[in-house]
């Protein structure tokens, strides 16, 4: 039995979680095509509550419908889903587990089979491959408008049961985008500087606590680093941090990357602006891709950590939770594969997650010289993003995980079938 893991964790707002394992959000696309919650989910959300995990944060729920991470999103404008969203919260907060919603615009990161003219903080395209379209920079009142879509979803959220909530700050989604100097190139008041930058993640953070008050659980996802030169750094995170911290936010989940440069989805490591490696998967004493980031955190400030992407091996979990270096541990695609590993971990039947998918082995006569390797990587992984989602839609829907599965069918059934919804929703 993992004692360390077991042991419960206690937030800033007084919330407890009852262990010190996490479920990071990851993408589901079971919403129906009018965007609302479904069984399916519910069904989800139980097998993993019921597999033992402490806190569950789901994948991203979206404050505008005409603007999608992906078909399938849940969007949260207004009230008209609430039952459906009670059924998930209770399955989601069934075995005593903390259920939160991750809150999340996508920005420029909207597929252009979704919105053929997404927006962003200025209007610099996402550059890879074709999957998304040129936006429009944001007008001073749409800003506005979002902050206010962020707080009306949270809400809901806690009136239908949900026990917390996340703000997506990372991946280079609208609030990443705005905290990067790459993409955000305003002149205002939420462009230029830091504290400019950071000002639409710490005003939505505010107006949020002040709408669900002090005693309910506020949490962001944050980039440790875009991983960009020029980009979002690491000292600019940590200084985002300690401003959260101020803000009374309860807990940081540190991640890391963008869609242009994907640290968070590749198990060899992302590279640094400086072309270093961020961390590999291989050793159990730093399978975590952002551990080192968090270790400088603690030499800061002492807010709450779930450190996400990476872990695999119990001793590397426990390890990281004993160093005191992060609080809670976050799995993602572990969970995707196996709902019930967190009781096997916590019961001491596993040392280590199955590792489920391999690269394609993608010929690099198909692409030029100069473009090979970037391109590879990242059909790699979105196959392996592909993979874990077709699972999770399979037990969604009551079925069980396919080991057969290629990467390969499985970035296609995550491609096409998220058209063919997004084409049936535009008919309905």
């Amino acid at each position: 039995m993992s004692s360390i893991l077991n042991k419960p964790f206690t937030l800033p707002c007084g919330v407890t979680i009852k262990n010190r394992i996490g479920k990071a959000p990851m993408t589901e696309g079971l919403a129906d095509l009018w965007d609302n919650p479904t069984p399916e989910l519910a069904r989800m959300y139980r097998r993993w509550a019921d597999g033992g995990i402490g806190l569950s944060v789901t994948g991203n729920v979206m404050v505008d419908r005409r603007y999608l991470e992906r078909p399938g999103n849940v969007v949260l404008e207004d009230e008209r889903s609430i039952d459906q969203l009670r059924a998930w919260a209770v399955a989601g907060t069934s075995n005593d587990t903390q259920l939160w919603m991750q809150i999340s615009h996508p920005g420029r990161q909207s597929p252009i089979y979704v919105s053929r003219k997404p927006v962003a903080p200025s209007p610099i395209k996402v550059e890879m491959l074709w999957v998304h379209g040129q936006p429009r920079a944001l007008e001073e009142n749409e800003i506005q408008d979002i902050i206010q879509r962020f707080v009306r979803t949270a809400e809901i959220a806690k009136k239908a049961g949900f026990t917390g909530v996340q703000l997506h700050g990372a991946h280079g989604y609208l609030i990443s985008e705005f905290l990067s100097p790459l993409v955000n190139k305003r002149t205002d008041q939420w462009g230029g500087s830091l504290e400019n930058r950071a000002r639409f993640l710490l005003e939505s953070v505010r107006a949020i606590r002040a709408s669900v008050g002090p005693d309910f659980p506020i949490s962001v996802k944050l980039n440790s680093s875009d991983f960009q030169k020029g980009g979002f750094s690491e000292e600019n995170s940590r200084t985002v941090i300690q401003w959260l911290q101020q803000e009374s936010v309860d807990l940081i989940e540190l991640s890391g990357g963008t869609y242009e440069q994907m640290a968070v989805f590749d198990e060899e490591g992302g590279a640094t602006a400086e072309g270093e490696k961020v961390i590999s998967a291989a050793s159990a004493k730093r399978e975590a891709y952002f551990i080192d980031m968090a270790r400088k955190i603690r030499q800061q400030c002492d807010v709450p950590l779930m450190v996400s992407g990476g872990f695999r091996t119990v001793e590397g979990m426990e390890e990281a939770v004993a160093s005191g270096v992060t609080d809670l541990v976050g799995l993602g695609r572990p969970l995707s594969s196996e709902p019930n590993l967190a009781n096997h971990i916590l019961d001491g039947s596993v040392t280590s997650a199955r590792i489920a998918t391999k690269n394609i082995a993608l010929g690099k006569r198909w692409f030029s010289p100069a473009s090979d390797n970037r391109r590879i990587r990242v059909l790699n992984s979105f196959a392996d993003v592909g993979w874990h989602a077709t699972q999770i839609d399979r037990m969604g829907k009551g079925g069980s995980v396919d080991w057969n599965l290629s990467p390969l069918s499985g970035m296609l059934q995550f491609f096409v079938g998220g058209m063919i919804k997004q084409i049936k929703r535009k008919e309905k």
